[in-house]
């Protein structure tokens, strides 16, 4: 599947992933197709999994355990910030760990850097 195409399997991702809360795995994606009556197999999945990224309409980082998530995203450099009790995702905007990582790479006699930043925490709601 090119990330030119637009198929029905990916239009099937596509509407799961933004219907899904926080970051979700290829197969937990792919569980819920299932459940919902798609015949899409499982290596589709991770295909349109990798074309929603490829072209900037989804954001995937490393578990703990090492396994890819994926989620929905805005279009635009943005980071994340995590519960890792419920997996509540805010989008946060770049500019203020932008200008850190710029100061941190003049620090060290490095020219602007490209880096992926994820912060985890305890949203209020898990907090309480």
């Amino acid at each position: 599947m090119s990330a030119k195409r637009n198929t029905w399997q990916k239009d099937a991702v596509r509407h799961a992933l933004g219907e899904a809360s926080g970051f979700v795995s290829a197969q937990d994606l792919h569980l819920v197709l299932r459940n919902h009556g798609s015949s899409i197999g499982l290596a589709t999945v991770y295909r349109a999994l990798a074309d929603l990224a490829q072209l900037g309409e989804a954001d995937s980082l490393q578990s703990t355990a090492g396994e890819t998530l994926f989620r929905a995203c805005e279009a635009g450099h943005h980071h994340h910030l995590i519960c890792t009790k419920c997996g509540r995702t805010v989008e946060i905007g770049a500019s203020e760990i932008e200008a850190w990582a710029n100061q941190v790479a003049k620090q060290h006699g490095f020219t602007p850097a490209t880096h992926t930043i994820e912060l985890f925490g305890i949203c209020a709601d898990c907090a309480d």
